[in-house]
């Protein structure tokens, strides 16, 4: 028999481009699992016109835990009664007002490198939105509400397909003054912000919910070490984390994504490094090489690496 009583979900909260996707498929690997891939406009529900993705707990009305939690009921039951695994990358701007929404949940999160990141961010602010894209936004939006994100698509086609431009209007997790950064700082500046308010903003919040409530992972740690990371996250959603799930995982991840910001002039990535440097050094990531020799080669002073502050 189905259950008609909401599962505790398992959320994954993670900036766009740290490895959201990968985690949540393997996670989805567990028989009693069952994936939701980013219902963005669903979050958006106590206010789809606000012009960036902060919402806190006094945005959790009653009416929007009833309609939020209503929704993934829906989904739970039409997927079998298992339990959710769910994924949107902006909720790292609005982790207290998932936690609001849902304080039984179990949460992850897991982050990136930041010039992998900035590197496939960057590429990902030249796409327009796919059709693909569009029928899974549109799925999840309620009709009372569509026309917020229909003006965002129009405009997004208009630049990218009438106007010709590089880059998306706008692209990934919306931090409160982002337009306003576009007008005056070039996109890689804007990205790099991206990545360190969004991780600060999720860091923070989720500290709130006390200890053993979120496992902290790292994007390249689950791929490095797929066995160990991955059992330590099937343990903590209360999974168990099978010999044929493993094989099956080690078959997906794929290592040898995470060099590809050596792309970028080191002089451009020299001018962000004051964007990313102190969150960064937060997850145990140093300064690249390349970076470190540039920096110290104009008189700066390095500060010691996670390895000399153990020692």
């Amino acid at each position: 028999m189905i259950a008609t009583k909401l599962r505790p979900p398992i959320f994954l909260i993670g900036n766009y481009r740290s490895g959201t996707t990968i985690t949540q498929k393997l996670i989805g690997l567990h028989p009693d699992v069952v994936t939701w891939y980013e219902p963005r406009t669903l979050w958006l529900y106590a206010d789809p016109g606000r012009c960036h993705d902060v919402f806190t707990e006094r945005d959790a009305t009653e009416k929007v835990i009833r309609y939020i939690r209503g929704r993934f009921l829906e989904f739970q039951v039409r997927n079998g009664g298992r339990q959710i695994m769910e994924n949107t990358p902006s909720n790292v701007l609005r982790s207290s007002y998932v936690h609001q929404i849902f304080p039984e949940a179990t949460f992850l999160f897991i982050t990136r490198n930041p010039f992998s990141y900035i590197s496939s961010m960057e590429l990902k602010w030249q796409r327009t939105k796919t059709l693909k894209g569009i029928k899974r936004t549109l799925a999840t939006t309620p009709i009372t509400q569509l026309h917020h994100y229909a003006g965002a698509l129009i405009r997004q086609i208009f630049v990218k397909k009438i106007l010709r431009k590089k880059y998306a209007p706008i692209y990934g997790p919306k931090y409160e003054g982002i337009d306003q950064d576009l007008r005056e700082h070039d996109k890689l500046t804007v990205i790099a912000r991206q990545w360190a308010r969004g991780n600060r903003r999720a860091r923070e919040d989720l500290a709130q919910l006390g200890e053993g409530r979120v496992l902290t992972c790292r994007y390249e740690d689950l791929m490095q070490d797929t066995e160990t990371t991955l059992r330590r996250i099937y343990d903590h959603c209360g999974l168990v984390c099978s010999d044929d799930i493993l094989r099956v995982a080690k078959e997906m991840v794929d290592p040898t994504r995470q060099e590809k910001w050596l792309r970028f002039d080191p002089e451009q990535l020299q001018a962000i490094l004051p964007e990313v440097e102190e969150e960064m050094r937060v997850y145990g990531y140093e300064v690249p090489l390349p970076l470190r020799s540039e920096k110290a080669g104009k008189g700066a002073v390095l500060g010691p690496s996670p390895e000399e502050c153990k020692a």
